[in-house]
């Protein structure tokens, strides 16, 4: 057991730090500002307790850079995320004020207690999917924005409007076309040029942000991309969220993280399940174009499958939902071979890969089969040769 927690409330000018022994009694305190010195600060408070632990919450986000400059030097640093911080204050006995020591302290009793804190590693490729796959959201973002503001303008300056999906081209042919009439015609003609001037600027930046994602997903060396429907920014979404796929034990706890299970709301003998609100929104978003793209394409097993659930009563969204369940067990899959392989190293053996080994025999999970040393453009499993079956003896006359 560890001998002394050290829990972490960061803010963006703050980080304050309590101290506690295993049977939560309070140690020390200590604030320091945000600034270059803030980790050697905390080291040299924290030099009195040898064998301690730091428990940061939400380590990555503001936590994000004391949390890797504590990693960097050697410490143990727990990631415990706010709610748990939270839930501890809520049920402390007596009243617990809402200030930062009171917040350092649950922190600490959380990562104490809590059996889902997860050790913080020092950043490595993921992180680095991680920022150009936030990267490509905020510029399709802020590119849905200038399009709409475009198309608003368009719309004032064409009788009968312009089409929903406006283009760039297409901008500059309805404006090379249109001839102002009277001052306010030139100043809506104007601020459409400047609208059309700000959506080639994002489309520009946009499609370098690609070619370095894509760049970043080859040189990881997943297999992630060998699922259909699965190309760089989503596989670079997975990765830089998921981190450390080992930390799921199962493919059912992946699939609860990113909201594809669904969530059992029973009583009594009434067995019900509802979708799930919870879990990775980001994740969850991804899996869903992954399984519309399929669904998209006749010739792709996960659009047979989507027929094959409709076929049997299911509607379409509950088809697509099934569908999006086992688009995340193939990249769970494919998650934990590819963590067996950089474990196993150059030559290792990174061992079985089969759908068995990993969710279970059930027959309808092959399906989607494991990661192949190889991107394959299916992920369905090669037909078996039938058995024939032997032709019925005839009888013997009585």
């Amino acid at each position: 057991m560890t001998a002394v927690m050290i829990g972490v409330d960061p803010h963006k000018g703050s980080h304050t730090a309590v101290a506690i022994d295993p049977a939560e009694v309070p140690l020390g305190e200590l604030r320091v500002r945000a600034s270059s010195s803030q980790a050697s600060r905390l080291l040299e408070w924290a030099a009195a307790w040898p064998e301690r632990t730091w428990a940061v919450e939400g380590a990555g986000g503001l936590g994000h850079v004391l949390a890797q400059q504590l990693v960097a030097a050697g410490e143990q640093v727990i990631d415990v995320q706010p709610k748990l911080g939270a839930r501890v204050r809520l049920l402390s006995s007596g009243t617990s004020n809402k200030n930062d020591p009171n917040d350092a302290r649950s922190v600490a009793v959380a990562a104490l207690r809590s059996p889902v804190c997860h050790p913080v590693r020092a950043d490595d490729h993921a992180a680095v999917l991680r920022v150009w796959s936030r990267r490509h959201r905020q510029l399709s973002s802020l590119r849905t924005q200038a399009a709409c503001r475009l198309h608003a303008v368009l719309c004032e300056l064409t009788p009968g409007g312009v089409p929903k999906n406006i283009t760039a081209n297409r901008a500059a042919a309805i404006l090379a076309a249109h001839r102002p009439d009277g001052p306010a015609g030139q100043a809506w003609h104007d601020l459409a040029d400047e609208h059309l001037a700000d959506l080639r600027r994002i489309d520009a930046k946009l499609a370098d942000t690609k070619k370095k994602l894509a760049a970043a997903v080859k040189a990881s060396g997943t297999t992630l991309t060998g699922i259909f429907g699965v190309g760089p920014v989503i596989a670079a979404t997975v990765i830089g969220d998921v981190a450390d796929p080992t930390r799921f034990p199962t493919a059912d706890r992946f699939a609860s993280y990113n909201g594809t299970a669904p969530i059992e709301v029973s009583s009594g003998s009434r067995k019900i399940y509802r979708l799930s609100m919870r879990g990775n929104r980001r994740l969850n978003h991804v899996i869903h174009m992954a399984a519309v793209t399929q669904i998209a394409h006749a010739k792709s097993d996960g659009h047979a499958y989507y027929q094959r659930k409709l076929a049997e009563g299911k509607t379409p969204s509950e088809a697509r939902r099934a569908l999006k369940r086992k688009i995340s067990n193939a990249l769970y899959a494919r998650l934990q071979a590819d963590a067996r392989t950089r474990t196993a190293g150059p030559g290792g053996q990174p061992g079985n890969d089969t759908e068995t080994s990993v969710t279970g025999s059930h027959p309808e999970r092959q399906l989607f089969r494991q990661a192949t040393p190889e991107p394959v453009t299916t992920l369905r499993q090669p037909a078996r040769p039938s058995r024939k079956k032997n032709p019925p003896r005839p009888r013997r006359a009585s």
